[in-house]
């Protein structure tokens, strides 16, 4: 039987603030445990919360950037249910009425086609505390309770179920990542738990308009194991239903050790938990002037972005996206065509050379160790034939040491190209002489021995011989001119 696969996300983003969204508590990761929670956090009697406006600025931004509503009336509800790490009984949310309504946004998929994604709604929240079970006392017998996260501003950022496979899941998720960052809402750290992703999923016969029994996947924060986790569900859940068995509707969680989902409990619906406006807070009014406030200094969008480089620099699609991935590496590839005036060899050293040393060291741009003027410097030796391509990696890879600009590597180490013809003869000459064989086979018609006498002069001259002096220069000998 055919299944179509079924996929929405809720992804709750920590918002870039110094306080909570409630309270003046610090939001600083890395802190003592209950260190930085207030009485308010806690909900004690004969305190009240009071909303932190920045967070709001922020999920007026995000609401801006994907062209949705933004609600002029909103208001916070409580959620009511007991955790252990939620010590006043509910959490402080937005349910009927989020400050964020309606959007949509553009994901690219793998075969280069886009798909629009909508968004349901995106509501103000703040975060429980943490429960931890790892070491706690050093016995690992006992559980504790740090409540720091209590109280940090969220931002659940709901999807319409649109999402048809798990690669289309990892690109919204993505997609929406970048897009935080790019505004400058939330540091998008997966592993301090700023961007984590519940994944709501079901299948249902091909062709059905009628949603199957979906199970939630909660907290996942990595793109990777969103992708395995929404792969393995698909193959339990249609084990179930070609086995004649039915899907119960809970909650799971993904454990990467064993690669698998696991239940986790039953998934509540809406009304189990009592959902009513907060006493404590009033409304939320948001007018014009708010908006235009919050949206000041709103910079060039992703989307928008990579349609210009296209159009403005002639890059091809994957090096428009590449380029574009987060607002750091935008700056730097446009600081980069501005200092050498090819955009074309700018992209490919970037999307290049210096992609590949990112990875490999897993650094971000931001902590790039070549600044675009040491890339631009490098650029402009090859650009006036002072190196060649291949020399210009090794200059690369002493630049991103911390040997200093490109001209002081070429000088220290003698990487000066040769573009004397005479001095390059006399090593055309001698490789010549020394392979007669391949001489007789080229002369024979067999073309590709041209490269091999390309690569011995290269290697002769140290990889600093001009190439196009050195083609040219084999090119007359090979034929006996």
């Amino acid at each position: 039987m055919q299944w179509d696969i079924v996929i929405g996300l809720e992804i709750h983003t920590q918002l870039k603030t110094a306080s909570k969204i409630f309270s003046g508590a610090a939001t600083a990761f890395g802190a003592e445990p209950n260190r930085q929670a207030c009485a308010i956090d806690l909900g004690l009697p004969g305190v009240l919360p009071v909303l932190n406006d920045q967070a709001v600025r922020h999920a007026v931004r995000f609401g801006t950037a994907i062209g949705a509503e933004i609600a002029s009336r909103s208001v916070f509800a409580r959620k009511n249910y007991f955790y252990p790490d939620l010590p006043k009984g509910y959490q402080i949310s937005q349910y009927e009425l989020p400050v964020v309504g309606r959007g949509e946004v553009d994901i690219l998929l793998d075969d280069g086609s886009l798909k629009t994604v909508g968004v349901t709604r995106a509501h103000l929240e703040e975060d429980a505390g943490k429960s931890v079970h790892e070491d706690h006392l050093g016995d690992g017998r006992l559980s504790g309770i740090d409540l720091n996260r209590a109280g940090t501003p969220l931002l659940e950022i709901v999807s319409e179920p649109d999402m048809r496979s798990p690669a289309e899941a990892v690109a919204y998720a993505r997609k929406i990542h970048q897009l935080v960052r790019w505004i400058g809402i939330s540091d998008g750290n997966m592993q301090e738990g700023s961007f984590r992703v519940d994944a709501n999923i079901s299948l249902r016969p091909a062709g059905s308009d009628t949603l199957g029994t979906r199970a939630e996947i909660k907290n996942i924060n990595s793109f990777r194991f969103l992708h395995k986790a929404l792969e393995f569900e698909i193959e339990r859940q249609r084990d179930i239903l070609e086995d004649g068995g039915t899907i119960v509707q809970e909650t799971r969680l993904y454990d990467a050790d064993l690669d698998e989902t696991r239940s986790m409990r039953s998934k509540e619906e809406a009304n189990d938990y009592r959902y009513f406006p907060d006493p404590d807070l009033l409304p939320l009014a948001i007018d014009a002037a708010f908006i235009q406030a919050a949206t000041a200094g709103l910079p060039e969008l992703p989307d928008a972005m990579r349609t210009r480089f296209a159009e403005q620099y002639g890059l091809n699609t994957a090096d428009a996206v590449t380029l574009t991935s987060s607002l750091a590496m935008a700056d730097y590839f446009e600081q980069t065509v501005a200092g050498c005036g090819d955009a074309k060899l700018a992209a490919n050293w970037i999307t290049g050379a210096l992609a590949a040393a990112l990875n490999k060291a897993d650094l971000e741009i931001g902590a790039c160790p070549v600044t675009p003027e040491q890339l631009i410097g490098l650029l402009k030796r090859l650009q006036d034939n002072s190196i060649s391509g291949k020399i210009a990696k090794q200059v690369f890879d002493a630049i991103w040491a911390g040997e200093g600009d490109a001209d002081a590597v070429i000088a220290a180490r003698g990487l000066k190209q040769i573009t004397d013809s005479g001095a390059i003869e006399g090593i055309v000459d001698a490789v010549i002489a020394a392979n007669p064989q391949q001489v007789e086979q080229y002369r024979a018609g067999k073309e590709k021995v041209f490269g091999f006498f390309v690569g011995q002069v290269m290697k002769q001259s140290q990889g600093k011989a001009n190439p196009g002096v050195v083609n040219q220069l084999l090119k007359h000998k090979l034929a006996g001119e």
